[in-house]
């Protein structure tokens, strides 16, 4: 494994103590987003959305959702990030920059597509699973480039789904998997907590 990405996993904590006077640049989160969309998902669907919770207002808004917690006013940024269903629907123009790029024949993007909306528009539960893992994977991924540029972050299950969907007006097929705090560190985070031994969590085949 490289060695920085090596340090970086076993350097990151959830942090719960951000320093409240110091901000990203819009360009700063432009590039924390930017690095989280280059992670996996299902036939190259992308179907993710993030927000940016960063103002003064915004902020007071989502922590009222988020059952008071108070990271989501310290840190610099909280990002929504969000699972969209129905991705079948986008995933010709999602693909094409690929066959553009002749990274992908048009025949082969023509049967994924196919292969998706044969498969996805009847199952509503696929849908929900394939949004949440591509936000679950977006945003270790963001949570990574995080901490690769000296920042610390945490990811918050603690919040009124439904909560979320009305104060920042998401559309129907936008599903609030994960908040993700993100900002510089103020004293009183703890450590990296032990893990599992691997023998309790790795089984070979």
């Amino acid at each position: 494994m490289h060695s920085t990405i090596q340090s970086l996993i076993e350097s990151r904590i959830s942090a719960n103590h951000f320093d409240s006077s110091r901000q990203l640049a819009e360009t700063e989160i432009a590039e924390l987003v930017r690095l989280a969309t280059l992670a996996p998902t299902a036939y190259n669907f992308q179907n993710w959305k993030f927000i940016a919770v960063r103002s003064p207002e915004a902020k007071a808004r989502l922590k009222a959702v988020a059952y008071k917690q108070q990271k989501v006013l310290d840190a610099a940024v909280t990002f929504i990030i969000c699972g969209t269903l129905a991705a079948h629907e986008g995933l010709a123009q999602a693909l094409r920059p690929a066959v553009e790029a002749g990274i992908m024949p048009q025949a082969m993007s023509d049967s994924w597509v196919a292969l998706a909306k044969g498969s996805h528009p009847s199952q509503p539960q696929l849908q929900r699973d394939e949004a949440v893992r591509s936000a679950s994977l977006a945003a270790m991924t963001l949570m990574l480039a995080a901490e690769g540029m000296g920042l610390v972050s945490s990811a918050m299950s603690g919040f009124d789904p439904a909560g979320v969907e009305r104060e920042f007006n998401l559309a129907a097929g936008d599903v609030p998997v994960m908040l993700v705090t993100v900002g510089y560190a103020a004293p009183g985070n703890w450590p990296q907590k032990p893990r599992k031994a691997l023998a309790d969590v790795l089984e070979y085949a």
